[in-house]
């Protein structure tokens, strides 16, 4: 099922290529041969993810869940020879020492090659594979944050174009640890 029209995925994908943040992948060397930047930002932020990225208006409206807080959002863009190897994400850690994982982990698929060889996303609890997933342009799916998962290698040529987000129910004390809304990539000047 299409979650989004495929003029505003478009869209998606061509403001996301042409960001002046898209470099080297700021995450950890889990993600091997990526691309992408990151978003961080409180519910509170969202006015101010919007102002600077106008494009992620719709995409925030459907796919962030309400009960959630705090989210790290970020386009992962892998080419032939790309994957990413089996982690739980905490990617607020850099913020607050003692994160638990998200609650929930959403990706939408913006753009995959054709045909497409590799680059599935593997979902494990413990050592047990609870899922393996074939990426299929404009699906949107969520996964609970406390699963191990992983992306094959892409073996096609092309690009694989996601927007995954972490989404974070936090307590009310770790909650200011999190910026309202900034940007990481290594693209920015450090301070």
């Amino acid at each position: 099922m299409s979650v989004f029209p495929v003029s505003y995925l478009e869209k998606l994908q061509k403001q996301i290529l042409a960001s002046p943040y898209l470099s080297v992948n700021n995450l950890n060397r889990d993600f091997v041969d990526t691309q992408g930047f990151s978003i961080v930002f409180q519910r509170a932020g969202i006015p101010q993810v919007e102002e600077r990225f106008p494009f992620l208006s719709p995409y925030l409206q459907r796919v962030l869940l309400p009960d959630c807080n705090a989210f790290y959002l970020n386009p992962l863009l892998l080419k032939q020879g790309s994957r990413v190897d089996p982690h739980i994400d905490r990617s607020l850690r850099s913020y607050c020492k003692t994160i638990d994982p998200p609650a929930w982990v959403s990706v939408l698929y913006l753009h995959l090659p054709t045909p497409l060889a590799g680059g599935s996303l593997i979902l494990k609890s413990g050592k047990k594979q609870v899922g393996s997933i074939l990426p299929q342009v404009n699906q949107l799916l969520y996964f609970q944050g406390n699963l191990t998962h992983a992306v094959t290698p892409l073996k096609s040529q092309g690009i694989r174009l996601s927007l995954v987000c972490e989404q974070y129910l936090l307590e009310a004390k770790a909650l200011p640890e999190i910026p309202e809304f900034t940007l990481e990539s290594r693209l920015l000047p450090r301070y």
